[in-house]
């Protein structure tokens, strides 16, 4: 069995042990995403697995005003984004931390048909690749992260948020 592949019961191999820790620092994230701990740590397990990677990494489920602050201090945008992404130095024991704003989440998913705990375990996969190095700079890059995103979200049972903007093969 190879790194990172999926094994019968739906754990997975040595590769995608990691130590979440999550902070629920805004009300509101366990009425919108039942068993929210559960949903991230499987999302963060499947994104290390699929990455033949392991680490630990901290979430924080905040509100849009924590999220605008905290984008405005670090990236110097003044305004909530869904999801920040603060990768560790290299040589770290630690993967870094990951930011979720609630309201952007919820509107997010609202906007775009997608259930609010769907949307949730997609935006961790996401962030989750950013701390290990990905990035949608480029077409190429954001080509390359959706399709990933796409095929760790799959493994997990949930939809492929992509699905409308990738051309139908021939």
């Amino acid at each position: 069995m190879s790194p990172g592949s999926s094994m019968p019961g739906g754990g997975f191999t040595a590769a995608g042990l990691s130590d979440v820790e999550i902070v629920f620092a805004a009300p509101g994230w366990r009425s919108s995403v039942p068993r929210a701990e559960l949903l991230a740590r499987r999302a963060v397990n499947a994104t290390l697995a699929d990455q033949a990677s392991n680490g630990h990494l901290t979430l924080l489920l905040a509100d849009d005003a924590e999220i605008r602050r905290l984008n405005g201090d670090f990236r110097g945008k003044e305004k909530a984004t869904n999801v920040l992404s603060f990768p560790a130095p290299y040589g770290s024991l630690t993967l870094g931390d990951l930011a979720l704003s609630l309201g952007v989440v919820r509107r997010e998913a609202a906007t775009e048909g997608r259930s609010i705990p769907a949307h949730f375990a997609h935006l961790i996969v996401h962030g989750t690749l950013h701390l290990l190095g990905h990035d949608h700079l480029s077409a190429g890059e954001a080509m390359l992260m959706e399709r990933t995103e796409a095929r760790i979200l799959h493994r997990l049972g949930l939809p492929n948020p992509w699905r409308q903007r990738w051309p139908k093969a021939a």
